[in-house]
């Protein structure tokens, strides 16, 4: 007499695949039976009022806003061209003497130059208030005639 090929845990895979399809047909049934009795699609609609916040009821349009698209800024706003040619005041945020660079805050329109060693008229440290004046350089502006205040 031959032995059984069934083993126990091929008996048991067998009774876990046997109900994991029949609990995924009762699923599928229930969602077909709950398909008609659901909520509506305006019952599932949001909406957003004029303060940003979600409701149920839409948007009144007597209260609709008309805005230009030229109207729209995206980023931040130029600021007014200063000069290159003038004699501008700062302050000296960073300055590193063993890689001969560093960067000053201009006092007027609060930005940071980059200022090279080779710029400078004498030697300078953090916090020394300077006159410049400015070049464009490879990546933005660049201090040039950098002297001690």
């Amino acid at each position: 007499m031959a032995k059984s090929t069934a083993t126990f845990s091929k008996n048991e895979k067998e009774k876990a695949r046997l109900k994991k399809a029949k609990d995924k047909k009762e699923k599928a049934e229930e969602r077909k039976a709950n398909t008609g009795k659901g909520k509506s699609l305006e019952d599932m609609m949001a909406y957003i009022d004029e303060y940003g916040n979600i409701t149920s009821t839409p948007p009144d349009p007597s209260r609709k806003l008309k805005i230009n698209a030229e109207d729209i800024q995206i980023g931040v706003a130029k600021q007014e061209d200063v000069p290159h040619d003038t004699v501008r005041n700062g302050v000296v945020s960073f300055f590193n003497e063993s890689k001969g660079y560093g960067f000053i805050k201009d006092l007027q329109t609060q930005e940071s130059i980059f200022v090279h060693i080779n710029a400078l008229t004498e030697p300078l440290k953090e916090n020394n208030m300077v006159t410049f004046e400015t070049e464009q350089g490879q990546k933005g502006l660049s201090a040039i005639k950098v002297k001690k205040k």
